[in-house]
């Protein structure tokens, strides 16, 4: 249930060898290291468009067709693809692959993490050692968790009981088509089937299947105000 084909088609990866041979998904992060370093091609397309308020690291390949906006900061190593959006704001650590037709937005950080095609983080969140499925979208704000408070690895809640991954940083792994709600915090160890939806202002840690939805109620009471 944790393979990596039940959560993405793997011909809309950037790179889908690194998940080749592995049984458990998230077995790709400690790979997207050597899998950059493999293929990288250091350089601007000529076809990019690129700021010259951007700040693009030696050790960064951009694609063609995509922007990087006044203020985008890539230090890499990174590889970015084609028909991508960079925004203001937005910081791009070591380690990212950007698949084409994503967004990474303003005030948007990533570290050590996979974005498969169009996969979307337009605003003000964190992805840290994460795999983010084909057109994944999170909302303004989500913010998605990689380290335990116990530094300690993180497990995942397993059929029969808690599966020890091996990775003391570990975020979530959203599959195909996942929607997470605004100002949502994605606890360490967290897996979204495809399809599936959080709703806002959630904190959310666990396994959430395929096409389902992690709705959190709320209650409202309103008073008279009193001069």
């Amino acid at each position: 249930m944790f393979a990596p084909t039940d959560f993405f088609d793997l011909d809309k990866a950037p790179f889908p060898g690194i998940y080749r041979g592995i049984e458990y998904v998230w077995e790709a992060i400690p790979r997207i290291a050597e899998t950059i370093e493999q293929n990288l091609v250091p350089g601007v397309h000529r076809d990019a468009e690129v700021s010259p308020g951007a700040f693009v690291g030696e050790k960064v390949q951009i694609g063609p067709g995509t922007v990087l906006e006044h203020g985008a900061v890539i230090l890499g190593p990174a590889i970015i693809g084609a028909g991508c959006q960079v925004r203001s704001g937005a910081y791009i650590r070591q380690n990212v692959i950007v698949g084409e037709g994503s967004v990474v937005g303003n005030s948007c950080e990533c570290k050590n993490c996979i974005l498969h095609s169009s996969a979307n983080v337009p605003h003000f969140a964190y992805v840290g050692d994460s795999l983010l499925g084909y057109k994944a979208h999170l909302g303004a704000g989500v913010k998605i968790s990689n380290v335990k408070l116990t530094w300690t690895n993180v497990t995942v809640k397993g059929p029969e009981g808690p599966i020890d991954t091996g990775l003391v940083k570990f975020g979530a792994v959203l599959g195909d088509y996942t929607d997470i709600g605004c100002n949502s915090v994605l606890n360490p160890g967290t897996v979204i089937g495809p399809h599936s939806i959080v709703y806002p202002n959630s904190s959310w840690r666990g396994v959430l299947p395929p096409k389902h939805i992690a709705k959190l109620r709320q209650s409202f009471e309103t008073v008279e105000r009193k001069d």
